[in-house]
């Protein structure tokens, strides 16, 4: 079965948002693109890439869901002439959703949101996360650290070369899977330590060590300052945190760029919205709106 990103590392997905944001002229100054961020931050129960459609759609939307979740979970339907917003998805190409203010039934519950966080993180969190991260060849360390030192992340097992550069398209039994060790302070809290966690699977999943193709990480076709690559570690950091309940200095970093800086024509925003995603599902996190499968007719 497909899942949601394979069909957002597609080159259909990519051509799609390189066109809207080219017509649009969309994203091009940090603080647009800042206020992108705390919208895909806002709207939980979509995939990131999918959240950022949906405000090209609909700017300023508040809540979107399917009709089927609409109907079973708060007995609400699409009014007659509402119309529907469209997102990617793997069985579609494209589902329909509907904004609340499309949406007639039952009064919503007082506190009702589509915007919780999954939880607190705690260390029995943090451990199940860190479980999952080993299952794809992500090992962990803890060391005893100052303050100053959150961590970091390596290669510590190289790639096998792609299928593409392989003999025939036959890989070899000698090749080993990728393996990468990420070190986090023992001495930080919880919540700090998924902050740190985000940031350096951030580098991982964006390419910044390389391309690895078991893991679904893509080549980058141009180099990458230092700089160029922390604004996009912190993005990352700063989706994945916030989308979880969790404050991280990615907040602050965000805000003095947007202070220094008009535009982000360097940044890769599809690279960072497909890694968020990529994470979620790796880590589990996400509980995404629900859709019925399209009927094929005969």
């Amino acid at each position: 079965m497909m899942h949601q990103q394979d069909l957002f590392e597609s080159e259909a997905a990519r051509s799609l948002l390189d066109q809207l944001l080219d017509d649009s002229r969309l994203y091009h100054s940090s603080a647009d693109y800042l206020e992108l961020l705390d919208f895909v931050v806002n709207l939980r129960n979509f995939a990131p890439f999918n959240a950022m459609l949906l405000q090209i759609q609909k700017p300023g939307l508040s809540y979107a869901a399917s009709a089927l979740d609409w109907s079973e979970r708060f007995n609400r339907r699409p009014k007659r002439d509402a119309r529907p917003l469209l997102i990617l998805w793997p069985f579609g190409p494209v589902a329909l959703v509907y904004d609340v203010q499309d949406t007639e039934g039952d009064p919503l519950p007082a506190d009702v949101s589509f915007f919780q966080a999954s939880g607190e993180i705690t260390a029995e969190r943090m451990q199940g996360f860190l479980q999952l991260m080993e299952r794809k060849g992500i090992k962990h360390h803890y060391f005893d650290g100052g303050e100053g030192h959150a961590g970091s992340i390596e290669v510590t097992q190289a790639p096998p070369e792609s299928m593409g550069m392989r003999t025939k398209g036959v890989k070899k039994k000698t090749e080993k899977p990728s393996e990468y060790l990420m070190r986090l302070n023992k001495n930080h809290e919880p919540n700090v330590q998924f902050s740190t966690l985000a940031h350096e699977l951030g580098h991982l999943l964006l390419g910044h060590l390389g391309s690895d193709e078991r893991l679904s990480i893509p080549a980058r076709p141009l180099p990458m300052n230092h700089a160029q690559m922390e604004l996009e570690a912190e993005s990352f950091a700063y989706l994945a945190c916030r989308r979880n309940g969790v404050e991280c200095k990615s907040q602050t970093y965000l805000a003095d760029y947007v202070k220094q800086h008009t535009n982000i024509e360097s940044l890769d925003i599809y690279q960072v919205l497909r890694a968020v995603g990529q994470m979620e599902l790796m880590l589990k996190l996400t509980a995404h709106t629900r859709y019925e499968r399209p009927k094929i007719k005969r």
